[in-house]
């Protein structure tokens, strides 16, 4: 049994033959039908928007009770009010260019055995139209992870695709080193990153070990909506292993993974005191076992979170961009007054940092952490001579800005791409096609995500968390800490402030409200940003240079700047606020235009 599931009055089921039993579901549905049935009319009436979502929503509920055969998801769908039934299948959970995500449970929009039966079986005949064998399968350390990774394993091998699958959880960038190594033509990622423990998802992976982008999803996705989620043959994952259609990972490769992650370090850690959490997630072994290697004189790893546990119960939003995340570390970290707060998210593809300031511990935004690994990791390799003569670092349209400034003091071209280290990780593989992969030498995303290597395709929290213990090291020896150099940064290339505001709309009338206020923003732009005159706006709805997408940049007169776009994996706006210039004035600035937002959005 599947652990979103929650207990059930089993009264009917217990008292009733299977004859009355399916009378009686006979009887609900044709009650339900009746109820919302429409008076006949002369004309027919045009059903509203909500009416249409209220009536799919009930269309494929009937269709759940008819064909779910497990008795304790049905017992589930019979105890479901009107509401959490037209938010559980008032459509298919999509399969967007970030895969799916969305919280367990039965429906149609929701994360269960039969929505990934429905994905893989879609991506098995993708597979199979393009002659492609193999597949490589991983999974975080959220609640059922382990059982989705093993339904979407038999899915593929009952196709003739012979799978290797881990036998525990792993860092995402492990998959995309193990997708390249072992030259697989796909691969699977069961995570939902960073969200609550009531969310899961589901990632596929082209060969390079990058996210599929946008035209290969699209295409996947085509197959997947010709699938019957309940004719998948997925249940014989024991047989599959034992005839060789599914094989485990070997040990092998996870070192030789941790190997490769070490040939990107720049220095020792040695005399650094370090507090590690993996938040219950993935980077539990690999990260302490490669800051181990590196030297790092103290490790202190907060006990509560060492270990993987899908109820994140110190915890429930394991997002180390959060400071609420990192409450622990911080105070495990003055327990033992360290130098640094090194967190990872359940998958372990971000890093979250804590530095010392004069009142005590704070976390630095993902911005400041990029800005001081671009720093550390241009002068670094101008020191040692590994710098190439044409660097290129690759950020995205929602990180700051202030890399660029950095960047041009070596030489380094600055690659931007849409939100998403797909882009990132397709820059590289473009690099590699001219013979010129070895001139990245850094990618980031305002999220916490950073790469650097060309190892992987995706980030990764690894590489991530080595390189900040060494980073904090070398500026120890200086007689420095984290947050001084980074001010120090400031003082040289100019204040550069960032906020990140979203907004929430949850279930079927908070989406068509979502797409109700994007098309009212995009429709009508605003005049100022915290009363500066608006002097551009760009949207990538139409042809630029960048692909299409749903964003809308719009820059002030004094150099602010404002990124709207829906989240590809929440049910969020985002609005990315930009501010340059003097620190004080930028507070007030990020502060006027997020006040202009909540009028809108609130």
């Amino acid at each position: 049994m599947l652990l979103y599931r929650t207990p059930a009055c089993y009264f009917t089921e217990l008292f009733l033959t299977s004859r009355v039993k399916a009378m009686y579901i006979f009887a609900e549905k044709c009650y339900n039908i009746m109820r919302c049935k429409i008076k006949p009319e002369n004309k027919p009436k045009k059903l509203t928007r909500s009416e249409e979502v209220m009536n799919e929503a009930k269309q494929n509920y009937l269709n759940w009770l008819d064909n779910v055969t497990d008795e304790a998801t049905l017992a589930t769908l019979k105890q479901m009010t009107e509401v959490q039934i037209t938010d559980a299948f008032y459509k298919d959970l999509e399969f967007g260019t970030g895969g799916m995500r969305g919280k367990m449970g039965p429906g149609t929009n929701c994360l269960n055995e039969y929505t990934i039966a429905k994905a893989t079986q879609g991506l098995a005949n993708y597979m199979k139209a393009h002659g492609l064998t193999t597949a490589a399968i991983t999974y975080d350390s959220r609640l059922n992870s382990r059982e989705f990774s093993k339904k979407a394993a038999a899915a593929l091998a009952t196709n003739g695709i012979v799978v290797h699958i881990t036998d525990d959880c792993m860092p995402t960038p492990f998959l995309s080193y193990a997708i390249r190594t072992l030259g697989a033509d796909m691969g699977v990622n069961v995570t939902a990153s960073h969200n609550p423990k009531e969310y899961n998802g589901y990632k596929v992976y082209d060969n390079t070990g990058c996210q599929v982008l946008d035209d290969v999803a699209n295409e996947i996705t085509s197959y997947i909506e010709k699938v019957n989620p309940f004719e998948v043959d997925c249940d014989n994952y024991d047989d599959l292993v034992a005839d060789g259609f599914i094989c485990p990972v070997e040990e092998k490769l996870i070192t030789a993974y941790t190997n490769r992650v070490l040939q990107e370090s720049l220095g020792s850690a040695d005399g650094v005191n370090v507090v590690y959490t993996p938040l219950n997630g993935a980077g539990y072994a690999v990260v302490p076992a490669v800051l181990r290697k590196i030297g790092v004189g103290e490790l202190h790893i907060v006990q509560e979170q060492s270990m993987p546990d899908g109820n994140f119960t110190t915890c429930p939003y394991p997002n180390p961009e959060k400071i609420a995340a990192l409450e622990l570390a911080i105070r495990l970290a003055n327990e033992t007054n360290a130098d640094v707060v090194v967190a990872n998210d359940p998958d372990c593809d971000r890093l979250g940092v804590a530095v010392k300031k004069e009142n005590g511990f704070d976390a630095l935004t993902g911005n400041e952490v990029a800005i001081l690994f671009a720093d550390y990791i241009l002068s670094s390799r101008k020191a040692n001579g590994t710098l190439p003569t044409k660097p290129v670092i690759v950020t995205t349209i929602v990180s700051t800005p202030m890399v660029k400034a950095i960047a041009a003091d070596y030489n380094a071209k600055i690659a931007e791409v849409l939100t998403g280290f797909k882009y990132i990780g397709n820059v590289i593989n473009a690099l590699k096609a001219i013979g010129k992969e070895d001139n990245f030498v850094f990618g980031f995303e305002e999220s916490c995500g950073y790469l650097k290597g060309t190892y992987a395709r995706d980030k990764d929290g690894v590489v991530a968390s080595m390189l900040v213990c060494e980073m904090t090291a070398h500026y120890k020896k200086l007689g420095v800490t984290l947050y001084e150099r980074l001010q120090q940064l400031y003082a040289q290339y100019g204040y550069y402030e960032q906020r990140l505001v979203s907004y929430r709309f949850e279930g079927a009338d908070g989406a068509v409200r979502k797409q109700q206020l994007l098309d009212e923003i995009r429709n009508s732009p605003l005049n100022d940003l915290a009363g500066s005159p608006v002097v551009g706006v760009r949207d990538l709805l139409k042809p630029t240079d960048l692909p299409k997408a749903d964003v809308l940049i719009m820059t002030s007169e004094d150099d602010c700047k404002l990124v709207i776009r829906p989240s590809g994996t929440e049910p969020l706006i985002k609005c990315y606020l930009m501010a340059h210039g003097d620190p004080s004035d930028n507070d007030r600035r990020l502060a006027a235009m997020q006040k202009q937002l909540d009028e809108i959005l609130k």
